[in-house]
């Protein structure tokens, strides 16, 4: 039984780290693993909600059947005001946010001192062959002396302190505040293993936490080949994301800079996911489609994909989405991060407004074939690629090679 310590319930289609965390809960119980979530907090979406990937369990919730639900009304109300924000105006809602945080950015929060005893307890009740932890901020969990001497493996998903610095650095207020690569590193190197999301950020994990484990863990990409009689709309670009500030930000640098050029030249655009919503006043040729619960149709009919982000870590999950089912993306540098750009990649790199904007001209008339780029999800981007290191990390041996190799870190 493998035991996932997260903080918002894994489910596919939506934003990329739950995707990640519901491929990986997939993949371990194909693989024969039972699987608990332990939710850290109470982050559902209504007061009583319907989940049946895995059981889950927390201090905040309880799980019958297919469904979760809140344990007290305190937290019920919580939950049902968290909801009501939501629905708010974009506008609103995020002023609200930041008057709350006194920050534009939220990287993440720590469990509470209560919430993480409640988890140790769970953990040694549970006794799990491993735990697996949401991110660094899940791994002071591995502080508390039941954890001691498990299998544990931190799921990265980031290199925290990195993005804290660009978005910073780009003039935003992040918090947790002056997360610095001595933390992150303290944090990672109470884990047996740490997977990282790609492979040039397991290179960085591995010179803060040399004593460690460290292997890659991408999101899988199943080819989503188009069926035969789809046809791909000319001069069609399609974007999918959340509405986090480095998708908005890219967004509104896209609309300001680039979409000027691509007036009167046929070209239009499909936002999908919360990030048209967020942005209200959109120009003209751009629809907003919101949450769709089928992304293949718009991905299938489109042209080509965007990726404008100017801030950036981790892997861009959307452009393997984008990937697997054929389309090609213009990208700049910082939204290929972490990917292979060799031959046969899916993606034109754009440096410049000039250049991206030449890019989609170029491309958006004639696009490229759907078959190099679902040949690229599938030699890159497998399921048995993708969880190689984390199946390695899951066996008794790797669990007894690392047993007695805590050394101390080399911050």
């Amino acid at each position: 039984m493998i035991a996932f310590v997260t903080d918002e319930l894994p489910r596919p289609g939506s934003a990329g780290h739950l995707a990640l965390n519901h491929a990986i809960i997939d993949w371990l119980q194909s693989q024969g693993f039972a699987v608990t979530i332990l939710l850290t907090g109470a982050r559902l979406a209504a007061p009583v909600q319907r989940y049946g990937i895995a059981p889950v369990i927390g201090p905040h919730v309880t799980g019958f059947g297919q469904h979760v639900a809140a344990l007290s009304p305190k937290t019920a109300l919580g939950i049902s005001l968290r909801a009501l924000l939501r629905r708010l105006p974009p506008r609103l809602s995020a002023q609200l946010r930041r008057a709350r945080h006194g920050a534009d950015a939220v990287l993440g929060s720590f469990p509470s001192p209560g919430d993480l005893r409640w988890c140790a307890r769970a953990v040694e009740r549970l006794n799990p062959s491993a735990v697996l932890i949401d991110t660094v901020f899940r791994a002071p969990l591995l502080a508390e002396p039941e954890l001691a001497g498990r299998n544990s493996i931190v799921i990265t998903h980031d290199v925290f302190h990195r993005r804290a610095q660009a978005l910073a650095a780009a003039g935003y207020r992040v918090l947790p505040e002056h997360f610095s690569r001595v933390r992150e590193a303290t944090l990672l190197g109470r884990a047996r293993s740490i997977a990282a999301i790609q492979p040039e950020e397991a290179e960085v994990l591995r010179a803060m936490c040399p004593a460690r484990n460290i292997f890659t863990a991408p999101m899988p990409a199943l080819p989503c080949p188009p069926p035969p009689d789809a046809a791909r709309i000319p001069g069609r670009l399609v974007f999918v994301g959340s509405d986090s500030l480095p998708n908005l930000d890219g967004l509104r640098w896209f609309f300001s800079e680039i979409w000027p050029q691509l007036q009167g030249s046929g070209v239009t655009l499909d936002l999908v996911g919360d990030c048209g919503r967020a942005l209200m006043r959109l120009p003209r040729g751009v629809k907003a489609w919101g949450r769709v619960p089928d992304l293949a149709p718009l991905l299938h009919s489109a042209s080509l994909a965007i990726a404008p982000l100017r801030t950036g870590s981790g892997l861009k999950i959307k452009l393997l989405d984008y990937a697997r089912h054929g389309l090609t993306t213009i990208a700049t540098p910082p939204s290929l991060q972490g990917f292979y750009l060799g031959p046969g990649a899916p993606f034109v790199m754009a440096g410049s407004t000039g250049i991206f904007a030449e890019a989609v001209l170029r491309h958006a008339k004639s696009p490229p074939t759907a078959e190099s780029a679902l040949a690229y999800a599938t030699l890159h981007y497998g399921v048995a690629a993708s969880f190689a290191g984390l199946g390695a990390a899951l066996s008794h041996r790797a669990a007894t090679e690392m047993q007695d190799d805590l050394r101390p870190l080399s911050l």
